[in-house]
């Protein structure tokens, strides 16, 4: 939900709505997550999470980088844009943590690795709850020992960026319940499933499995609250699959396929966020011709599912849905 969707009012009304609410600080400032915060607690009393990136571990090559550049020159000129430079920074990782210990939010999470177990047991201390988001049984056991809270289990199926500690072409990607069945019964830590769940009978089906709780993203970038541009919301609204990509971020994320992601994932580098910095231009043009081929178009693979109602009423309507599942007789 970083870039865009994810918004104060949108946290605030799944909050008021006796959700769980999360606020972006991906690609946010420091100075921006501090008054997107004051304004998501000036809408509700309610407890709320913030989530943000782990830094990267080592700038890319950048010869690596620039041949990519050159390939995406052609359909850059073709857009009448400049690419972005591609720069290596750590998001204000330290600037937005020093600040979520200040302010402390109910919840932080942590995506893209696993924080060390100082700023955990700090963050703790001023009163917040750690999250982790994992994607293999490996990452789960470094959380758990690094002392987090609880683990956001993300399967194959989530839209938007994969949360793995490291990405690697080899890596294997497990689809949901399997996920949460391994790591069950590695770790003791509550878990929070997340991909592809778009229904109350979707949250019903990852509580049997032994989720303590569901994570719904997808769902909501359709509500009015959210700050979905256009041309994706169109793309949402309809059935075209979706693909794993590093052609827009140079890390491995889900998006409905377009020009850009059909002709150039197969040779995208792993080069984040060298990558998002170099697309950058692209995909905001994208954003406000509509032009939808060169935007990042995340999304879950059940984002068909996903409906055009206020954040409010899809949550009434998941937590309806999920108790009649729960109680259905077979």
């Amino acid at each position: 939900m970083a870039g865009g969707p994810s918004t104060p009012a949108l946290a605030a009304a799944v909050c008021e709505a006796g959700g769980f609410g999360f606020l972006a600080a991906g690609y946010r400032s420091a100075e921006e997550v501090r008054e997107e915060i004051a304004d998501l607690g000036a809408r509700t009393s309610r407890p709320f999470g913030v989530n943000v990136f782990m830094p990267p571990a080592a700038a890319a090559d950048p010869e690596t980088v620039e041949a990519y550049a050159r390939r995406l020159a052609p359909l850059a000129g073709q857009a009448g844009v400049e690419l972005g430079e591609p720069r290596f920074d750590d998001d204000e990782f330290e600037a937005k943590c020093s600040l979520l210990a200040e302010v402390t939010p109910a919840v932080v999470s942590f995506t893209f690795g696993c924080p060390e177990e100082a700023l955990v047991e700090e963050l703790r201390g001023a009163g917040a709850e750690v999250w982790v988001t994992v994607t293999n049984v490996e990452e789960a056991a470094v959380a758990a020992r690094a002392g987090a809270d609880a683990l956001v289990v993300q399967g194959a199926e989530a839209g938007g960026h994969r949360g793995s500690f490291v990405d690697r072409p080899e890596r294997v990607e497990y689809g949901l319940l399997a996920l949460l069945q391994l790591v069950r019964a590695e770790v003791e830590l509550p878990l929070i499933a997340t991909g592809g769940i778009a229904t109350g009978a979707g949250i019903a089906a990852v509580l049997a499995a032994g989720a303590a709780a569901a994570q719904l993203g997808t769902a909501f970038m359709l509500c009015p609250e959210a700050a979905t541009s256009p041309a994706h919301r169109q793309a949402l609204a309809s059935t075209r699959p979706t693909g794993l990509t590093r052609a827009f971020s140079g890390r491995l994320a889900r998006g409905i396929v377009n020009r850009l992601q059909s002709e150039h994932s197969a040779v995208a580098p792993l080069a984040y966020p060298e990558v998002n910095h170099l697309t950058a231009p692209l995909r905001a043009h994208g954003r406000r011709t509509g032009d939808e081929d060169v935007i990042n178009l995340w999304a879950g693979e059940a984002h068909a599912l996903a409906e055009a109602r206020p954040a409010a009423e899809v949550v009434a309507g998941l937590d309806a849905e999920a108790r009649r599942a729960a109680t259905r007789q077979r």
